[in-house]
């Protein structure tokens, strides 16, 4: 991820476990525009294979996961 690239929000998903920060981040990207960078942080592993999925679902871009430890930060492009 270039870390030059501005980020709309950030969206805290700590201690919450799947389904859940799907779901809200789904609710904070209906609330963005288009071409706007969501960034989720998160600690549940699960992640890593239900974002990715989520966008595709969605119509999203996910632009890259990064694990730093226990935690992952995701970054998500809306397109629509």
């Amino acid at each position: 991820m270039n870390k030059e690239m501005p980020v709309a929000g950030v969206l805290d998903t700590f201690g919450l476990l799947c389904p859940i920060p799907i779901i809200k981040t789904a609710a904070k990207v209906k609330q963005m525009n288009i071409g706007e960078i969501l960034k989720v942080l998160s600690d549940d592993p699960g992640i890593l294979e239900d974002m990715p999925a989520w966008c595709v679902t969605s119509g999203n871009e996910l632009m890259s996961i990064e694990e730093h430890g226990d935690e992952y930060h995701v970054y998500i492009r809306k397109l629509r």
